[in-house]
């Protein structure tokens, strides 16, 4: 094969080379370079040590062809922007390993006919597995289960339950948001979310109410819910602040939104945090470090979410076992000066 040094047999050694020198057979000698565990410890030292004698490198391209794998993942998404779908695949390919296993990103632009095209493309281009990304929480329809090759449902779950998803715990990001404020002196608190037709919304503010009843706390108003965007955090802010300007914490659905609140206060002359502390979600970046002052957030550790679905991959071509179903993984609280005063 390829890059390897010259053989006794006066040409570039070869994979039969190396069984015929581990006196095993070449699917032996195969499965013990690839790793596999067919192989009985003392054979697959055996056939190391005849590859290291003989200056042995398997070739990458003939290693998949011989596992029967092609080295090739798919990452089908329909987040437009990248502004999900990138930290996913980024975390993807830190658990593939550089150059190790090749990811096909396709954009199916949210058209159901563009992502079948992009599907049929992949799989003739016999890629090992599929991660699937959506550009919301909210359940997504399966690709169906006569696909030939493992699919892991990433951000967007799927809307079967035998599919294995993969989602930030959005409920669970609500409690820590509303147990920050609380654990930073905060009792008159309110919320501002995004379009309640998200699940997203509705989970994160779900989260909240329920975390409140377990302080001393109280929320002065219902939650407000309308879109994701910074305009409608100043219009949610100024409201509140014009019939209960006695608010001193509001937790906000989105980073968006806390930035809306975050001038909307300003204009007001509040002071934040002395005032009102204020908490985002999602740590977009570009957003939280350039508010001012800087945003606390909820980070949905969408990397760390692109590395469990390549690992579920791996568990998939492995043959381990997978129970479907939705997974929701830890997200984080990051801390910065829109709950803490900086000393």
């Amino acid at each position: 094969m390829a890059g390897n040094e010259t053989s006794p047999y006066g040409r570039a050694t070869t994979l039969g080379d190396v069984a015929k020198a581990a006196g095993v057979s070449i699917a032996t000698a195969s499965k013990a370079l690839n790793g596999r565990d067919q192989v009985a410890p003392a054979t697959r030292q055996r056939v190391l040590a005849a590859a290291k004698s003989l200056s042995f490198t398997p070739n990458e391209v003939a290693r998949g062809l011989l596992a029967g794998k092609t080295g090739t993942v798919g990452l089908l998404t329909n987040d437009l922007e990248g502004r999900f779908v990138i930290p996913i695949l980024m975390g993807a390919e830190d658990a593939f390993g550089a150059g190790e296993i090749n990811v096909f990103l396709c954009d199916a632009r949210g058209d159901t006919i563009r992502e079948q095209h992009h599907l049929r493309a992949l799989l003739t281009r016999r890629v090992d597995g599929i991660i699937a990304v959506g550009d919301a929480t909210d359940p997504r329809p399966s690709l169906g289960h006569d696909i030939p090759v493992p699919v892991v449902y990433a951000y967007a779950p799927s809307d079967d339950p035998r599919d294995v998803s993969l989602t930030p715990d959005n409920y669970g990001g609500g409690r820590i948001a509303l147990e920050h404020l609380v654990a930073c002196g905060r009792r008159r608190l309110a919320i501002v979310s995004g379009d309640p037709g998200f699940a997203a919304a509705q989970d994160r503010t779900r989260g909240a109410l329920d975390a409140i009843r377990e302080t001393s706390a109280e929320f002065v108003a219902a939650p407000l819910f309308s879109d994701w965007s910074e305009r409608w955090g100043r219009d949610a802010a100024a409201l509140l602040l014009g019939q209960h300007p006695d608010i001193d914490g509001i937790v906000c659905g989105s980073d968006q939104i806390a930035r809306g609140v975050l001038d909307t206060l300003r204009d007001l002359g509040r002071d934040v945090p002395t005032d009102v502390a204020v908490i985002g979600f999602d740590n977009w970046e570009i957003l939280s470090t350039n508010s001012r002052p800087e945003l606390t957030t909820i980070d949905a550790n969408l990397q760390q979410l692109g590395r469990a679905a390549a690992q579920r991959i791996f568990g998939a071509l492995d043959k381990a076992p997978a129970s479907g179903g939705v997974e929701h993984l830890p997200v984080r609280l990051v801390i910065r000066g829109s709950t803490i005063e900086r000393r």
